[in-house]
């Protein structure tokens, strides 16, 4: 697995998070979760001022293989969405932990980023889990 990035934190279901320099926080999926999805056909997002509360849905992703739930990581309002991926979906698989995030967010408690995994215990708890 290639996600040893220390930046990042992880939730066990499978969406990263990122602590931007402008205090808001980056969203998007795994690459482990990317790569068991398969190919990503299309993406549905929370919209822009949607207030997002920690382990509720933010959104779906459908692939070809399934359609699977967006987890917010952590709470918040949203600020911005990715929307390249409206027209380009499958930015997801090519860039899970960059181009092709999915939301940003003014966290409600910044402190919630705590509770998450880091990159060497998420990829432990993804071996565990397979």
């Amino acid at each position: 697995m290639s996600e040893s990035t220390g930046k990042l934190k992880y939730a066990r279901s499978h969406e990263w998070a990122r602590l931007e320099e402008d205090g808001c926080v980056t969203v998007g999926v795994s690459d482990h979760a990317q790569e068991a999805l398969g190919d990503v056909v299309f993406v549905e997002l929370p919209q822009v001022g949607d207030t997002l509360i920690a382990g509720g849905e933010a959104g779906v992703v459908e692939s070809v293989k399934a359609a699977s739930d967006i987890i917010a990581p952590l709470g918040g309002k949203v600020m911005a969405i990715n929307d390249i991926l409206e027209n380009e979906p499958e930015t997801v698989n090519a860039s899970p932990l960059d181009e092709g995030w999915f939301y940003k967010l003014q966290p409600a408690d910044v402190d919630e980023l705590d509770d998450m995994l880091s990159a060497e215990e998420y990829n432990q708890y993804c071996v565990e889990s397979d």
